[in-house]
Order: C-alpha cells, then sequence, then structure tokens
C-alpha cells in the first residue's frame, strides 16, 4: 500500500486508451511493498522485485488487450510507470541523479547506469557469446520495449550490459533488479546538493 506522508515523494497517474487502462501509485520513499497486477504474470513478478529492491511502493492496476498481444499494455504500463516516476520526483531539487548497479543473477551479470537527466535514452549492449533462452509468454524483446518506454516518460539515459548469460529469465530479471537498485540511488535525496543538479539549472 502507498503510505501518505508529507515527507514522501509520490505520485498517482491514470492513463487510459482505447486499447489500455492503467492505474499506478508510486511512493519514491518506502519500504518495497507493492500489489501489481498487468494481467502479464512474468512483469508482474518483474516489477515486484523492482520495488521490493528499489526500495519504493508500487500499486499497478492494468487491463489491456491483451486477447490480441501484450505489446500495448507492456509498453503502456511503462509509459506510466515512468510518467508516476517523474511527477513523483517533482522539481529533482537534491536528488543524486546517477545511479548504477552490477547484479548477478547465478550465470548471469548485469551492469546498468543511468542519468534522471531530461534526456531520454535507452542503449542495450551484450557480451559475445551471450545467449537467450526462449521465455513462453515474455521475452528480452519486450523487456527491453518497457524499459524504452519507461526511460522515455521518466526523461532517463539509461545503459544496460548483458555481461554474462544464457537463460532469459535470469537475464531479464538481472536486469530488473539492476534497475531497482541504480533508481534507488539516483532518486535519494543526497543533503549536500544544493537545489537542481546541473549546472544548467534544470533536468
Amino acid at each position: 500500500m502507498i503510505r501518505k506522508s508529507k515527507n514522501t515523494r509520490q505520485a498517482a497517474v491514470k492513463r487510459k486508451t482505447s486499447e489500455t487502462d492503467i492505474k499506478i501509485q508510486l511512493a519514491v520513499d518506502g519500504q518495497g511493498s507493492s500489489q501489481i497486477n498487468t494481467g502479464m504474470p512474468f512483469l508482474d513478478h518483474m516489477l515486484t522485485l523492482l520495488a521490493k529492491h528499489g526500495l519504493f511502493d508500487l500499486k499497478i492496476e492494468a487491463r489491456g488487450d491483451l486477447h490480441v498481444d501484450i505489446h500495448h499494455t507492456n509498453e503502456d504500463v511503462g509509459i506510466t510507470l515512468g510518467q508516476a516516476l517523474i511527477q513523483a520526483l517533482g522539481t529533482k531539487a537534491g536528488i543524486r541523479r546517477y545511479g548504477f548497479a552490477s547484479i548477478p543473477m547465478d550465470e548471469v551479470l548485469i551492469r546498468l547506469t543511468l542519468d534522471i537527466s531530461g534526456r531520454p535514452s535507452l542503449h542495450i549492449a551484450k557480451t559475445k557469446g551471450v545467449k537467450f533462452s526462449r521465455l513462453e509468454n515474455y521475452s528480452f524483446h519486450d523487456a527491453m520495449e518497457f524499459l524504452k518506454a519507461f526511460c522515455q516518460h521518466a526523461g532517463i539515459n539509461m545503459h544496460v550490459e548483458v555481461l554474462s548469460g544464457e537463460d532469459s529469465h535470469h537475464i531479464i530479471e538481472g536486469i530488473f533488479k539492476a534497475l531497482a537498485k541504480a533508481l534507488d540511488r539516483a532518486t535519494q535525496i543526497d543533503p549536500r546538493v544544493r537545489g537542481i543538479p546541473s549546472t544548467k539549472g534544470s533536468l
């Protein structure tokens, strides 16, 4: 559940189209609690991991045209989560802005670096020899489409490096855990920072 507090950076965002209907509540300064229902069990699992390891409180209720394909719902949840994050951060005053994490997941090693810069982009690199096994209902491509939508609407520049791995489940899980830890760091308030962490005065 989202805990209401004057000191909690939080947001509630609704997004409805002819294809999807999504409601998200996010508290950046949370305890890692979550209630996730996107209609896609694997994505639910990944977003639960994101909340748990990033110490965000997150509630997502999504309905979409899953009878057609997962694409619309998957992308639109990413869009709405990005919008919720940027709304919760407000002016971004005092945040660390940069975040990074290296996460092992069995045979997988992920390195993820991000900048809440206001200039969104997603860059994926994999070491030669990395293999992707087949997942029945959610692919590496689906995960990247989610992250692309999230970065675009959260104003995040993100680099993901898959340094080793063979199991796509482990690879995607490692990426979401690394995203959680990097986001946790980047969104933390640094008491030494005065105002917006940019020489331009805005992000």
